[in-house]
């Protein structure tokens, strides 16, 4: 049975704290908080202590208001936790936290350099430490890196030891595949900062980690996060041979399985970016429609690491439109907002191509409009985003005296070309 956990909401609000204010601190959705709340889920390990002094409580103190009367009260271990941890305060510029990413990548590559020779120390089973990846990646797909950065390096410390731990063949694919994950999650920070030497880096240890948990659906994942590489150097030719040649891998074991047809229809969302990229239209249309008829077996949601469905699509749908120069269907594309319960990241990818291509239209009005939805979806993503820096800069150009104009473009640190 479900008891509202009303205390622990009276203590939110004596904290001086609104739900959206707490889930921003936090760095958790807003439905997450009213759920803890609600008593109808748990805040994981990873982040009760960030919650307790958020709260200003103490471990003790926040367990008592999470276990119904009556239930024996479990200490909270912070052993596992990252070494170094920002205040969970975080400065702001009106109203939109400016994080502290770039201070802990240091530290990431520290980790990494180390994987194989980690500290001994205690690691909690397999199953616990699952539940912080899977946390880790919710992060990553609500753009909330500075959060995401925190936690990462302890994270992956404790995965190192598990993975020398495991000695069963399913505990070694078991770990296998929460490093998969967890590198993609680290893979978020690398290439939206601009690290791509580190992305690079990440992305084989995520192919590797994938083959070696013998998941073929986690392989697809990777090779859909592989095209990092190809767009950082520029090769897209090979982007779109290694999509199709992983779709085509993946088709083979489809057979109306959810998991496969979602692992299919992203690779082809993908490959029809790659395609609208280069100009061929055709082939944007064929990957597209592949994907769409993924989609009709496959409601809306992650899998495998990667949001797809068809409100995926339709994101894709406009980026493809933006990248042909397609007047027509950016104009249709438009006319479609995102729904609140799409993911964060996706949600400001559409606004960020969307005032990119009206921009290029002349729309300059629609396109300001569009990159402020943006940095309300994901103020992080669309803060480090090169489009939103390129569309800002010519907006200063074009609408100097314009104060909001301004402001977004200092907040984003771009400058009139």
């Amino acid at each position: 049975m479900v008891t509202p956990r009303k205390a622990l909401a009276a203590r939110r609000r004596a904290a001086g704290h609104t739900q959206e204010q707490l889930a921003e601190l936090l760095g958790v959705s807003v439905g997450t908080v009213g759920r803890w709340e609600r008593g109808e889920t748990d805040p994981g390990p990873l982040i009760q202590l960030r919650l307790a002094k958020a709260l200003g409580l103490t471990a003790k103190e926040l367990a008592e208001l999470l276990s119904p009367p009556g239930t024996p009260i479990v200490k909270l271990s912070a052993q596992w936790l990252p070494s170094r941890a920002e205040p969970v305060t975080r400065p702001v510029h009106r109203g939109y936290p400016i994080d502290g990413v770039h201070d802990f990548v240091p530290e990431l590559r520290r980790v990494l350099d180390a994987f194989d020779l980690p500290v001994d120390a205690p690691t909690r089973p397999l199953d616990e430490i699952g539940s912080d990846v899977a946390h880790v990646n919710e992060l990553r797909l609500e753009a909330r890196y500075g959060a995401l950065a925190e936690v990462l390096p302890g994270l992956l410390t404790e995965l190192a030891r598990a993975s020398q731990l495991a000695s069963s063949g399913s505990a070694r694919r078991q770990v296998a595949q929460l490093r998969a994950l967890t590198f993609r999650a680290a893979d978020g920070i690398a290439f939206k900062y601009g690290y791509l030497d580190l992305s690079a880096r990440l992305v084989d240890l995520i192919r590797q980690a994938a083959v070696q948990a013998d998941d073929p659906l986690l392989v697809a994942a990777a090779e859909y996060v592989r095209t990092e590489t190809f767009f950082a150097n520029g090769d897209l030719g090979t982007a779109g041979r290694a999509l199709v040649k992983a779709a085509d891998e993946v088709g083979r074991i489809k057979n109306g399985d959810a998991l496969a047809a979602a692992a299919y229809g992203s690779l082809h969302m993908r490959a029809a970016v790659v395609a609208g990229r280069t100009g061929k239209s055709g082939a944007a249309a064929d990957h597209l429609r592949e994907a769409r008829r993924a989609a009709e077996v496959v409601e809306e949601g992650v899998y495998h690491g990667t949001a797809f469905g068809p409100h995926s699509i339709r994101i894709h749908e406009l980026a493809v439109a933006a990248e042909l120069s397609d007047p027509a269907g950016i104009e249709c594309a438009a006319t479609w907002r995102p729904p609140d319960d799409v993911r964060a990241e996706r949600r400001s990818h559409y606004f960020i191509d969307l005032g990119n291509a009206q921009l290029d239209l002349g729309r300059l009005d629609d396109a300001h409009e569009s990159i402020e939805l943006a940095r309300e979806a994901a103020p992080q993503h669309t803060r480090e985003h090169p489009r939103v820096k390129r569309t800002l800069s010519a907006l200063l150009q074009r609408r100097p005296g314009n104060s909001r104009v301004v402001e977004l473009a200092a907040w984003a640190g771009a400058r009139s070309i």
